[in-house]
């Protein structure tokens, strides 16, 4: 166990003194340091010298030509075929057809309107005036008019 100790404590010094060495060159180096003076000489008794990286503008842009599209033409034609106009359902209400007459057997109405609509008399769901157009469903979900009472 003391040996694992021994070695695993000397492996740490080493370590650390190797590191310490390092350190220690990296700062000599930069102590030490001048600037570069970089010349080429072309061979003709006078050198060449190398300056900066050179600026150069960004290039020139040329946007492309201007679309130019076709004029519209001289006048402009009607569609051919164009929707019909509105116009009224084909059907029509039904002639106004009065109440039939109460028989007198026949029990007192309750309080409510209905509609009389030809054949087909429905409850009011709402009070109108006596004589107002109302209408009934039909059959065929078609709305069929006629009187109130």
């Amino acid at each position: 166990m003391t040996s694992a100790m021994i070695s695993t404590r000397s492996q740490i010094l080493r370590c650390l003194a190797g590191t310490a060495a390092l350190g220690a060159a990296l700062a000599g180096f930069c102590a030490t340091a001048t600037p570069a003076a970089a010349r080429v000489w072309i061979g003709f008794g006078f050198p060449f010298y190398v300056g900066p990286p050179a600026y150069y503008p960004p290039p020139v842009y040329y946007p492309p030509p201007p679309v130019y599209y076709a004029p519209p033409p001289p006048a402009y034609s009607a569609p051919a075929y164009s929707a019909p106009a509105y116009s009224a359902p084909a059907y029509s209400a039904p002639a106004y057809s009065a109440p039939p007459p109460a028989s007198a057997d026949a029990a007192p109405a309750a309080a409510g309107q209905s509609c009389y609509a030809g054949a087909y008399v429905c409850p009011m769901d709402h009070p109108v005036p006596s004589g107002a157009n109302c209408y009934c469903p039909g059959n065929g979900g078609y709305r069929i008019w006629g009187h109130a009472s």
